[in-house]
């Protein structure tokens, strides 16, 4: 049965993405074909303004208790992180862990478009079951067999433009309910602990190969298992110190001062855009063409990182041909 509670989530959140983009976003776009760098710093503090808005609902609104233990984050490295998923929704969690150390601006998800209609880990763990007989690999009860291709890619492009300075190893757990779909969201059914346990690995530490490198994520993903097993089946807790080695940038006080922050302005930008589109016909029209804009971009080009990434390159390349006059 529907819950009003996983009503107002959903609700809350859908109307401060589709208020956001038009209101907020919109009227930046025009600054992509200009200036992609200036476009990008800006929407990336827009994007984690908005990102805030969840850990708020999770935390303040339904109580979730967030537990980070182990290595913690470096404010500003950069890093590659890789987590195991119980849920479709462990992206959505992470935000609460990525608050307290000021990653939200840097956070960008790569994951295979296929899995936008992968319905969760219970329906997924046959097909990891049946990809680990067909290449001879060890089965898992708690994790999904590792994708090493993506990562690898991904760790090796970085690595040659020296922009990757650490692996973020995350494991999650839900000592309580798991949540799995964005059903049971809807039917209320929220987390009410979520624990994170993070590892750090220096890039220095990270073998020089690609086959060595997939064997080294293979080797994560035995030690999830592992790790998760020992949750599971003790106390349900990964630190029995209870405490991240490296402690959050941001104290509790703050965190909680931008929690309230982020609802009583995202609230507040729902109200304030529906009265304007009430009352001014502008802004209905406004609001109109950039709906038409969004959705004609998404069809025809394939979304706006699309269109910001040609535009970067149409820059960097004139850019660089002016050098070469001067």
């Amino acid at each position: 049965m529907v819950s009003w509670r996983g009503v107002y989530f959903v609700c809350t959140l859908f109307l401060g993405s589709f208020f956001g983009s038009i209101f907020m976003l919109g009227p930046f776009l025009p600054l992509m074909f200009v200036s992609p760098s200036w476009y990008r710093w800006l929407t990336d503090r827009i994007v984690a303004t908005w990102l805030t808005l969840p850990v708020a609902l999770l935390e303040l609104v339904f109580g979730a208790k967030v537990v980070i233990t182990g290595d913690g984050f470096i404010p500003g490295e950069r890093s590659v992180i890789i987590m195991n998923h119980r849920t479709r929704l462990d992206w959505m969690f992470l935000w609460n862990c990525l608050l307290r150390y000021s990653y939200l601006r840097l956070e960008k998800i790569c994951l295979k478009s296929s899995l936008k209609a992968v319905p969760g880990f219970e329906n997924t763990k046959a097909r990891s079951h049946e990809f680990a007989e067909k290449n001879a690999l060890e089965k898992y009860d708690y994790v999904l067999q590792p994708r090493t291709t993506g990562f690898t890619f991904i760790v090796h492009r970085l690595r040659e433009g020296n922009n990757l300075d650490a692996i973020h190893d995350i494991t999650v757990a839900y000592p309580h309910n798991i949540p799995q779909t964005e059903k049971h969201i809807l039917k209320g059914n929220f987390p009410k602990e979520i624990h994170f346990h993070v590892r750090r690995y220096p890039v220095s530490s990270l073998p020089a190969s690609k086959e060595d490198l997939q064997l080294w994520c293979q080797e994560r993903w035995k030690e999830k298992e592992e790790r998760l097993r020992t949750f599971y089946e003790g106390d349900r807790y990964f630190d029995v110190t209870r405490r991240s080695r490296i402690p959050p940038c941001k104290s509790e006080l703050r965190v909680h001062v931008i929690k309230f922050a982020s609802l009583l302005y995202w609230t507040t930008l729902s109200f304030v855009s529906f009265y304007l589109i009430y009352l001014y016909s502008i802004v209905r029209w406004y609001t109109a063409i950039m709906i038409v804009i969004f959705v004609l971009q998404e069809k025809y080009f394939g979304g706006l990182e699309l269109i910001e990434l040609a535009c970067h390159r149409y820059h960097t390349i004139r850019q660089a041909a002016r050098g070469k006059q001067e």
